[in-house]
């Protein structure tokens, strides 16, 4: 325990500050990617569950890539 004192003691001593970096963007996109895929799911099932749309790979695939290029433009 007292090494991590130390070292918080130090880096208060330097006056460093943790600074968070924007990430790798591959990483970011496919996060992304994953995140609107899973989400596109639950939404064509919802409207597939209330018989406004068909649950298919297509209609998931369609929503996944309008979700990931909103979310992309919104976070650029």
């Amino acid at each position: 325990m007292s090494g991590e004192s130390e070292r918080a003691g130090d880096d208060e001593e330097r006056g460093e500050e943790i600074e968070w970096g924007e990430g790798d963007p591959r990483v970011l996109f496919v996060m992304n990617l994953v995140l609107s895929t899973a989400f596109a799911a639950v939404v064509v099932y919802g409207l597939s569950y209330i018989d406004l749309a068909a649950f298919s790979v297509v209609n998931v695939a369609s929503a996944a890539l309008v979700l990931t290029a909103v979310t992309y433009l919104v976070t650029n």
